[in-house]
């Protein structure tokens, strides 16, 4: 009957509501636990991203610090490599410096140890001179009535007696020493002689001492009659 097909389709309408309802639930429950599974995973990954996010925006940092470091370094590359060449400049002005100082302390060495050669030669060369003078004194006591004394600075004092007649023991004296240059000369004279500058003068010419002496006992004898 009519009633019968009404009730029998709202039945039907009722069992595919119903299979509806039952298949969407599961559909939903299962799209529910896919979703949670999803934005679980979700968060996660984006927990997990987030940390490496950080990590590299410390990473970022770290390299932009390191950057602006190297930056800086690199400015200061021609300053110090400036200073790194004033550096060797002034090493090598040093080095010259040095090695000048070391060739003039070798030629001042050098210098001293010519001139101490050449003291130590006119030394040896005075004190033979002097000795010589002293053997001479015997001769020259014996002969000239001549006493000779070695005194300061190896000088000789040359003291004549028996020249003046009326004093006998007065003393007519010079003294004698051998300079720089090797020659003789007389540093003084009591009583003074005019010609003693002469017979100076003509020692160094001929070396004949002997001659030297005898020529100022001469002069001592004509100055004592005047």
């Amino acid at each position: 009957t009519e009633d019968e097909i009404i009730l029998f389709e709202r039945e039907m309408k009722e069992f595919w509501t119903k299979l509806k309802n039952i298949y969407g639930t599961e559909q939903i429950n299962q799209t529910l636990a896919l979703r949670d599974s999803c934005k679980e995973s979700i968060n996660a990954l984006s927990e997990k991203w987030s940390k490496k996010l950080k990590e590299g925006d410390l990473m970022i940092d770290k390299i932009q610090e390191y950057s602006n470091e190297i930056l800086q370094q690199s400015q200061r590359i021609p300053e110090n490599q400036k200073h790194l060449t004033e550096i060797k400049s002034n090493l090598n002005q040093e080095e010259d410096q040095k090695k000048d100082l070391t060739d003039s302390i070798q030629e001042l060495k050098e210098e001293l140890m010519k001139k101490k050669e050449i003291i130590s030669s006119k030394n040896k060369a005075t004190k033979e001179r002097v000795e010589r003078l002293c053997k001479s004194k015997v001769l020259f006591e014996e002969r000239l009535g001549l006493e000779i004394r070695r005194i300061h600075n190896e000088q000789l004092q040359f003291i004549f007696r028996h020249i003046d007649h009326k004093d006998p023991d007065k003393p007519y004296v010079f003294t004698l020493s051998i300079n720089e240059q090797g020659d003789y000369e007389v540093t003084s004279c009591t009583p003074p002689l005019d010609c003693i500058a002469e017979f100076q003068l003509k020692v160094r010419e001929t070396n004949n001492f002997s001659a030297f002496v005898a020529n100022i006992r001469k002069a001592f004898t004509a100055l004592s009659y005047k």
